[in-house]
């Protein structure tokens, strides 16, 4: 009998992805979608869609019975918001699934977090044993952080086979959010270096993201591990962004200020933006746009390629090629 899983967010990117990938490995996939959320691929692809929400107890366990594999992709994202709206879905929901699929005949729960819960400051190698800040400056990787360790809490206490995944910038074909926003910007000519072309980024193409995923459903000695992951290449914002433009014809980016004058003014930033987060408010630059564009975000893949045997398929260049063919064939 073919294994089962249920994929949360199935109606998202990345979520899309892997019920695409699940189907074509013959699995059985089933996915809780909100009344009215476009489930036109899924349907497709032989999908099983149940209708709810993942903060209703009833529909999570109907949506969960009897599956043997778990893959969490749905969650809140951005980077404005209060807290308490991010908590309801990437914790509270987080929890209904867990309670939903503790004691069952669940071999794999593979939660996709974010390299996002390392502190907000410059990376070079940083692997699975730096220690998670209590507190970030936003409602997303604030709760993020509270999600790994409750899904890591539930292994440890009721046995739930749980996995930790930690993407880096996920790009690749179908991404209606991220990637339009940002060739909106190129497009208009606003995008431009301010900490320095050769800033590091930490990019990871969805192919193999979804590679990874099922590496760390069948690895033996995965369960209650964290995982960073990316594509394993020096990619920095000059190369992606020369990538981007190159491919879709759009002005690339450049240095608009003297670097002393950008050096001083991302200190600026980050000054205001921890001093705004002390008092409960936004900061001039939504934090996830601080780090995108003035950090290094540069993190070990070594735990993942020792252990999970994980290899990433396909290079920069050939996902950042599928990205923009795509771009270019959806407009």
């Amino acid at each position: 009998m073919p294994s089962t899983c249920l994929i949360t967010g199935a109606t998202g990117f990345v979520g899309g992805h892997l019920a695409e990938a699940s189907r074509a490995r013959g699995l059985a996939v089933r996915t809780l979608a909100r009344p009215g959320g476009d489930t036109a691929l899924l349907d497709r692809l032989g999908v099983e869609v149940c209708r709810g929400d993942l903060t209703d107890a009833a529909a999570v366990r109907k949506a969960a019975d009897g599956v043997d594999l778990v893959f969490h992709c749905a969650a809140k994202v951005g980077d404005r918001g209060p807290v308490e709206e991010y908590r309801a879905v990437n914790v509270e929901a987080l929890r209904t699934l867990l309670d939903a699929v503790k004691g069952g005949p669940l071999r794999r729960f593979i939660h996709l977090s974010s390299l996002g819960v390392y502190e907000a400051r410059h990376h070079h190698g940083t692997d699975e044993s730096e220690p998670l800040p209590e507190r970030h400056v936003d409602g997303y990787t604030q709760t993020k952080v509270e999600s790994e360790k409750l899904a890591l809490q539930y292994q440890r206490e009721y046995g739930v086979p749980v996995v930790v995944l930690r993407p880096g910038f996920v790009y690749g074909p179908r991404d209606r959010t991220v990637m339009p926003k940002l060739l909106q910007r190129l497009a208009a000519g606003k995008a431009h270096y301010l900490g320095g072309d050769q800033r590091l980024l930490n990019t990871i193409y969805v192919g193999n993201l979804v590679e990874a995923v099922f590496l760390a459903a069948e690895a033996p000695t995965a369960v209650g591990q964290v995982y960073n992951l990316t594509d394993g290449e020096t990619v920095t914002r000059q190369r992606f962004f020369e990538a981007v433009c190159g491919g879709l014809h759009l002005p690339p980016p450049h240095q608009r200020l003297p670097r002393w004058l950008a050096g001083l003014i991302v200190r600026l930033l980050r000054w205001q933006g921890m001093r705004a987060a002390r008092k409960g408010r936004e900061g001039l630059l939504p934090p996830a746009q601080y780090k995108f564009l003035l950090l290094n975000l540069d993190f070990s893949i070594e735990k993942a390629k020792r252990e999970l045997g994980y290899r990433p398929r396909f290079t920069f260049d050939q996902g950042m090629a599928q990205t923009i063919a795509w771009c270019k064939q959806n407009g």
